[in-house]
Order: structure tokens, then sequence, then C-alpha cells
């Protein structure tokens, strides 16, 4: 399944690779983020592709929104 999204935020982005978002933020200002990364104005944006290629994947996980599942 293609997403529909070719980007998603530098958070979420963080939150796949298993990093906190301060980290993120910071490999960004360090030009050490694993992956190309977007800015425009003051907001930062991951192009999905190479972000999918660096966690080996195929496709996004779907979002767990079950509050029961840890």
């Amino acid at each position: 399944m293609t997403p529909l999204r070719a980007t998603v935020t530098l958070r979420e982005a963080a939150e796949l690779i298993g990093i906190g978002a301060s980290t993120a933020y910071d490999a960004v200002r360090k030009n050490e983020f694993p992956t190309p990364v977007i800015k425009i104005g003051g907001r930062y944006v991951v192009p999905i592709k190479p972000l999918l290629a660096l966690l080996g994947l195929e496709e996004l996980p779907m979002p767990n929104n079950d509050p029961q599942v840890a």
C-alpha cells in the first residue's frame, strides 16, 4: 500500500526511529539526522521514502490508537 502522504513531521519520524523529538531537532541542527529533512518556514518534514529505506520497511506502520495496548 502506497502512503497518501509524501512526508511526515519530524516528531513522527523521530517516534518511528525510536528517539525523542528534542534529540531529532538537535540532530537536524547539527546536520546529523539520518534522512533528508525539508525545512519550510519554521516547520520540518521528512520524506517518507528515505525514512522507510532507513528502517527497512515497505510502508509506514499503522498508528496504534488503542489505549489498552502498551
